[in-house]
């Protein structure tokens, strides 16, 4: 008997087949599980091909910004010319891309910025071409911004009245296009179908209005006026060209230096330029207020749009800015996707934006402006 003590009461082992069965499939399904949740995990820290685009810096284009040598200077100084005390900010704003081709975001990254509003998933090729070297990439960049500067100077100083010389000079002559044995390297255009032309956006959106007709164009070469006909084509993606490479050449009345590092595009042109009507104009053009923008600017005040546009207004938001200009060609973007805390006032010229900004300085309601529509 006492072989058997405490053996009462026991449960039996179960050796029913279809409970084992059922013990083994509960196994199995376990083992799955954590193999599910092994690749899941290795997946999402896999590179994927995509960048990510998010705010980026805040500059104020009324302060300074800090030098190579760590040395503080303002943004925009005008040295020789009287300038006059300015209030508030005028923001110029950036994105900031997360990866390279090197060092891609994971698939965590990604998923984590498909779900925040103020990022963007892109596909890595939009931002580094395999064809274009990071040099060339950096380098054709810090171009657009030198001259976005250069055509911001012009854009303020001809708004103010100053006298700028404006010359359209062809840099290049694209082999095979109409252009081709009709300009040369250093011509300046004068003028297209008998209206002047001041800036390359006009020769560009004279070509596209052609539709193909031929342009007369009247160019100055060697001191010698010659006029010439050219019959534009369409370019792969639909545009109407003659195959030339142009670019500004200014002679500006007064000194005016901008400088700005490790920033590249063209989209800070406006915010330049108001800057420095605010510094050339008696009184604060923003009686003190915040105010972000984006936009490209030509010699004649045109406001362009821009890229990045819904990441900027994130990046005004949190810089503290209530008011934001943006392009109105950008309003398709914008439309919807405004976030809480900020007003985004649709502008065309520098001249609008410049009133814009003096309204807002004078304490005017948000009513009194235009919102941006997709109408």
């Amino acid at each position: 008997m006492a072989l058997f003590e405490g053996s009462l009461g026991e449960p039996a082992i179960d050796d029913d087949p279809e409970t084992r069965r059922d013990q083994r499939r509960r196994g199995l399904g376990w083992i799955l599980v954590l193999v599910a949740i092994a690749i899941i995990g290795v997946f999402a820290f896999a590179p994927s091909p995509y960048v990510i685009e998010q705010p980026g810096p805040v500059y104020n284009t009324l302060g300074t910004t800090t030098t190579s040598d760590d040395e503080d200077v303002p943004l925009i100084s005008i040295p020789d010319e009287e300038t006059f005390d300015t209030e508030g900010t005028l923001d110029l704003l950036t994105v900031s891309i997360v990866g390279t081709p090197e060092r891609r975001p994971t698939w965590a990254d990604v998923a984590l910025a498909w779900v925040d509003s103020s990022k963007a998933v892109i596909p890595i090729e939009q931002v580094f071409p395999s064809n274009v070297t990071r040099e060339e990439r950096d380098a054709q960049n810090q171009a657009a911004m030198l001259d976005s500067q250069l055509d911001a100077i012009a854009a303020a100083l001809v708004e103010l009245d100053y006298d700028v010389e404006r010359d359209v000079v062809v840099q290049s002559v694209a082999e095979g296009s109409p252009a081709e044995g009709v300009f040369e390297q250093g011509d300046i255009v004068t003028s297209v179908n008998g209206e002047p032309t001041l800036d390359v956006g006009q020769l560009r959106a004279a070509v596209q209005l052609s539709e193909g007709a031929p342009v007369d164009v009247t160019i100055l070469r060697g001191g010698t006026t010659t006029d010439v006909s050219v019959e534009p084509v369409q370019s792969s993606g639909g545009a109407w060209i003659l195959g030339v490479g142009v670019a500004m050449d200014y002679e500006f009345p007064i000194d005016v230096e901008i400088q700005l590092n490790n920033v590249g595009g063209p989209s800070a042109g406006m915010m330049f330029s108001l800057g420095i009507i605010d510094k050339l104009t008696p009184g604060a053009l923003t009686g003190g207020e915040s105010i972000a923008g984006t936009g490209t600017i030509d010699s004649s005040g045109v406001v362009g749009g821009i890229g990045g546009i819904r990441q900027k207004m994130y990046g005004a938001r949190d810089a503290g800015a209530a008011w934001m200009l943006a392009p109105a060609s950008n309003c398709n973007e914008v439309v919807g996707h405004i976030p809480d805390g900020l007003r985004v006032i649709p502008v065309e010229t520098l001249d609008e934006a410049r009133g814009v900004v003096e309204q807002i300085g004078e304490g005017a309601d948000a009513a009194e402006f235009a919102e941006c529509t997709t109408g």
